[in-house]
């Protein structure tokens, strides 16, 4: 599980608690918690606290071919690691592939999707329309 290093003590992704399962690889279940106890965050109409989703994820580069082996294989969502620190020269093309594994059904309708775009109807298995992306900080 990550450190609690957000303000009021939120985790780093809200909804997310992680495991190291690798040099390069973590998992993780994901709730229907957001940041500052929002509730319902990522679906109306699963419960409060409900969880949704085991994840899966492998900490890597992006390139067009990765992409699309990783989306091959499920992981079609990912974040993009950003320098903490504006003066650093690191590069910045790493990322972290994430597949979602829905754990029952329920419709995924929070904030992300305020414009539709993201919104689906979500059943147990892999969630192939889950593909929002956020840049997280190294």
């Amino acid at each position: 599980m990550g450190p609690a290093d957000g303000p009021n003590g939120e985790k780093d992704v809200p909804g997310h608690y992680w495991n190291q399962a690798g040099p390069n690889k973590v998992v993780g279940k994901h709730y229907n918690t957001g940041p500052f106890g929002a509730s319902k965050f990522w679906s109306s109409e699963a419960d409060d606290g409900a969880f949704l989703y085991t994840v899966k994820g492998t900490i890597d580069i992006w390139t067009p071919v990765l992409a699309q082996e990783y989306a091959d294989k499920g992981y079609v969502h990912r974040h993009e690691f950003v320098p903490v620190d504006p003066e650093t020269t690191l590069p910045t093309n790493k990322v972290i592939w994430l597949k979602h594994i829905a754990v029952t059904h329920f419709y995924f309708d929070g904030p992300h999707a305020p414009d539709g775009m993201h919104k689906h109807s979500v059943t147990p298995g892999v969630d192939w329309e889950f593909f929002i992306v956020i840049k997280l900080a190294f």
